[in-house]
């Protein structure tokens, strides 16, 4: 079977080529076109024969590990007549050690010399062969049990049995153009199919990170049941929701009962049957309603699968699609609260903490965080962006009396997705003033001293202006008043309520003439000063004429003196 494989195969190895010359006498002996061919666990050597017409000719190979110089008889390839042989049965201790083979030719007691083959790893070298497949049907999903290429104790994949990924082509028997390939897991479920359908499939394997790929396996083929009576749950969701985790499906029945389960996700990809590693969620089973809720601190962090199946009166449903569940995906990260102090003039310290919602769900606990604190000034979009474990920031060598900002927000320390919290309020804050600043302010302020008497004695002057011109005294200034010291003409100067008058006397003599002169030049100098001086001017004209008035009156009284 293995030999029919190999002349199906498309990938195969040219290993050698012959380098050393026959002698002519062997020319006919001569074995031409030497291959090797590894696949999994199995070697097979072959070559043509230029000696066909020759009989009774034999050929045998000899190995040995580079660099030991001890050539060994190679099993299965010992005196064989065809041009192929199967040396599988040779125990090699190390797939990744250089091998050296060397075969000859025999036909009685002549022999050829020996053609060596360049040396090769079989590592290196061996083609993944077909995988071993088993199925099973349900109504609406096939049932993949698949195990890796080679033996269960190859030696070619042992390091790499777990890391085999698998892909399969799926078609319905009756169509083969409607394929659809996926990847799956050595324990895996096709979905999404139809009842009472045979379906066709085939596997490879591959390891991905070595970019290898194997050949296909071949075609089997199924049919799906008939609909089962009990559906299965579908729609699985499961929410993150402060400290629990809410497990949510669709059904299309009342008056059942539902139970979930999951599974570490890392048992997918060991090869064998792990239906005993499905453990029950807690909170989750024998639930009447369509979604059931259970505690985050019963799960450990990594990524599990979680299924789901109902049950009622007339049995038990199959178990629903499978539902992959990265708990870091469904932890909810707050954004950190900030704030921002000017230390100097030249710096500014940032204190990263959590908000009060990251302390209940004690995510820190679960996931360390780093955090990413981005920086900037106000009026510039140039940006500084810090990325580290600790939660204080210093950011130096920055300018006096400017305002920057800082934002930031928590990651997952380790997290290859990047998974993080949105970013924090803005806190802008500006730096203080530097040295040149401080030297300005000094100056400033003792300006102000000083200049505040100056200001005050300039302000009273000018009030003191103010009150003389619109507001002027009604005592006299003392010069002014020591030249009228007689109470009369003081009295003239000044406003009372009751104004002094005088009595005048026209007498017939010189005397009194002269004296009434003197009086009237008294009167005029009188009415001139109170013309200044008084508010009312008329007060004095009318004087004027009761004083001559009264001195007509008295005159006749004189005259009878």
């Amino acid at each position: 079977t293995m030999l029919a494989l190999l002349g199906a195969t498309t990938l195969m190895l040219v290993a050698g080529r012959w380098v050393l010359p026959a002698a002519s006498g062997e020319a006919n002996l001569k074995p031409e076109n030497v291959e090797i061919h590894i696949i999994d666990d199995n070697f097979f050597l072959k070559w043509n024969s230029s000696s066909e017409s020759v009989k009774n000719v034999t050929f045998s190979a000899d190995y040995q590990i580079l660099g030991t110089d001890n050539w060994k008889k190679l099993s299965g390839c010992q005196h064989i007549t065809s041009t192929k042989c199967n040396f599988s049965s040779v125990e090699l201790e190390n797939v990744f050690e250089k091998i050296e083979l060397r075969i000859r030719a025999e036909e009685g007691n002549n022999t050829s010399t020996w053609y060596e083959v360049e040396p090769f790893v079989p590592f290196l070298e061996a083609q993944i062969g077909p995988p071993d497949v088993h199925l099973e049907a349900e109504d609406k999903a096939i049932i993949l049990s698949i195990s890796p290429p080679g033996t269960k104790d190859s030696i070619m994949w042992a390091m790499d049995r777990s890391s085999f990924r698998y892909s399969v082509v799926i078609w319905k028997n009756s169509s083969s153009l409607e394929e659809r390939t996926e990847t799956v897991y050595p324990e895996d479920k096709i979905y999404k199919l139809s009842p009472e359908i045979t379906y066709c499939l085939k596997v490879k394997a591959e390891l991905r990170l070595q970019s290898r790929v194997g050949c296909y396996s071949p075609v089997y083929c199924i049919n799906t049941t008939e609909r089962h009576k009990v559906p299965s749950p579908e729609n699985i969701q499961i929410n993150a929701d402060n400290q629990i985790y809410v497990l949510k499906w669709d059904y299309p029945y009342e008056n059942a009962t539902f139970q979930a389960q999951w599974l570490r996700a890392f048992f997918k990809k060991i090869p064998g049957n792990h239906s005993d590693k499905w453990k029950q969620i807690p909170n989750c089973e024998n639930v009447t309603s369509t979604h059931c809720v259970f505690p985050r601190e019963v799960s450990s962090r990594g990524i599990y699968y979680v299924r789901v199946r109902a049950s009622n009166g007339n049995g038990t449903s199959f178990w629903s699609e499978e539902k992959e569940f990265n708990t870091e995906m469904k932890t909810i990260i707050f954004p950190p609260v900030i704030s921002v102090k000017s230390v100097t003039d030249d710096s500014l310290h940032v204190s990263v903490g959590a908000s009060e919602e990251s302390e209940n769900m004690s995510v820190n606990q679960l996931y360390p965080l780093i955090y990413e604190v981005i920086f900037w000034e106000n009026t510039s979009n140039a940006e500084r962006k810090v990325l580290e474990k600790r939660t204080n920031f210093i950011f130096p060598d920055l300018k006096p009396l400017t305002v920057y900002c800082v934002k930031a927000r928590a990651l997952i320390e380790n997290d290859r997705r990047n998974k993080g919290s949105s970013f924090s309020d803005t806190v802008c804050e500006k730096t203080k003033p530097g040295n040149t600043s401080k030297t300005w302010l000094i100056v400033g302020t003792c300006t102000a001293l000083f200049s505040i008497p100056v200001v005050i004695y300039v302000v009273s002057v000018f009030l003191r202006c103010v009150k003389y011109v619109f507001f002027p005294s009604s005592k006299p200034p003392s010069s002014v008043d020591e030249y009228f010291s007689d109470q009369p003409l003081r009295n003239l100067l000044l406003s009372t309520s009751e104004e002094q008058t005088e009595r005048c006397f026209i007498i017939e003599n010189a005397s009194i003439i002269t004296e009434i002169e003197e009086t009237d030049e008294i009167d005029e100098v009188h009415k001139k000063y109170s013309s200044q001086t008084s508010q009312d001017s008329g007060n004095y004209s009318n004087e004027d004429e009761n004083s001559g008035s009264k001195i007509s009156e008295e005159f006749p009284q004189q005259d009878s003196v």
